[in-house]
């Protein structure tokens, strides 16, 4: 496969997966933003999904203050933001676009069509309205075309790059999301939550839960209470999770062995060695450490397979 096709499919899925996963930090903040807190809190939060987001600078460049309408105007449909919502479903309809003969044409349907009802969903004012059901429609649109992708694609190259960077980016995310909690707090988490801190715990991991679609998972796993220290184990270490930072690494891995040429072996070497340091892990060592320390290692090793990948595989020099 040429490498411009291969970075193409690999961004493609990165986008739309950004695009999800940007909703869902959005939405627990949104929904977390909500209880009752002071106003310090409240702020205190929004400044943390920018921070997390890398966007600090490039936001306070544009906005005065930091406000809830204001951070999701910016991260949802802010022209000028490179990880806005729309630029994310811009940019993976034009990647489709430009591959569109490795495509089933049901795929780039999906996603044509997501980002032009995108732009209507806009100029509706819906995100005004209620800017949770902006969220879900977003994480709906993702759902089908990933859906899509697996339900009509030949399971070739093509398709293993697709794999590769909704993966990547998902387990990105899922650390990212993580961490929102953390930085919203301003503290780190040790695997001991307070008395003092119970309630706000509760209601914090709840949303967090429910913004990966792990709620129910949770009850069914654990049968239990909510408990911080579980909520991470779920969102770690468990590979059967499909959102765990265990299963996404795995499923880089499969991948790339896939499509495995002469250069990879590095890049595949470390892929694996963090696949199976998540699947080895236990999560009180993870959590003696500090959660927060833990993830942000996590981050970095992500960010260096990413480049590996891309030096590999996408670099066209073909």
């Amino acid at each position: 496969m040429l490498s411009r096709t291969a970075d193409h499919l690999f961004w493609m899925s990165r986008y739309m997966e950004r695009a999800e996963n940007t909703a869902r930090m959005l939405d627990v903040n949104y929904q977390t933003s909500l209880l009752p807190q002071s106003a310090a809190m409240a702020e205190q939060g929004w400044r943390s999904l920018l921070s997390i987001s890398e966007l600090t600078h490039d936001y306070q460049s544009r906005y005065q203050g930091i406000t809830a309408r204001q951070v999701m105007d910016f991260m949802v449909r802010d022209e000028r933001n490179p990880s806005s919502i729309l630029r994310c479903l811009r940019a993976a309809r034009e990647n489709a676009r430009a591959v569109r003969g490795s495509l089933t044409t049901e795929v780039w349907e999906t996603t044509n069509q997501t980002w032009l009802e995108f732009n209507r969903v806009l100029a509706d004012g819906l995100l005004a309205r209620d800017p949770a059901a902006v969220f879900e429609w977003v994480k709906f649109r993702s759902h089908l075309s990933r859906g899509v992708s697996v339900g009509t694609m030949l399971q070739d190259e093509a398709f293993h790059f697709l794999r590769i960077g909704s993966f990547l980016e998902r387990a990105d995310n899922t650390a990212r999301l993580l961490d929102v909690k953390f930085h919203s707090v301003e503290t780190d988490f040790f695997g001991n939550a307070s008395e003092k801190d119970g309630d706000y715990d509760f209601y914090h991991w709840s949303a967090i839960l429910r913004s990966v679609s792990a709620f129910e998972i949770y009850r069914k796993v654990y049968r239990n209470v909510i408990l911080p220290e579980k909520v991470a184990e779920l969102l770690i270490v468990r590979p059967d999770m499909p959102r765990s930072l265990s299963h996404c690494m795995h499923e880089v891995v499969t991948n790339l062995k896939l499509v495995a040429n002469q250069q990879s072996g590095e890049t595949l070497r470390r892929a694996g060695r963090l696949s199976c340091d998540l699947e080895y892990a236990r999560i009180d060592e993870i959590l003696s450490t500090g959660l927060h320390a833990y993830l942000t290692q996590f981050l970095d090793r992500v960010g260096d397979l990413g480049a590996g990948i891309a030096r590999d595989f996408l670099v066209a020099c073909d």
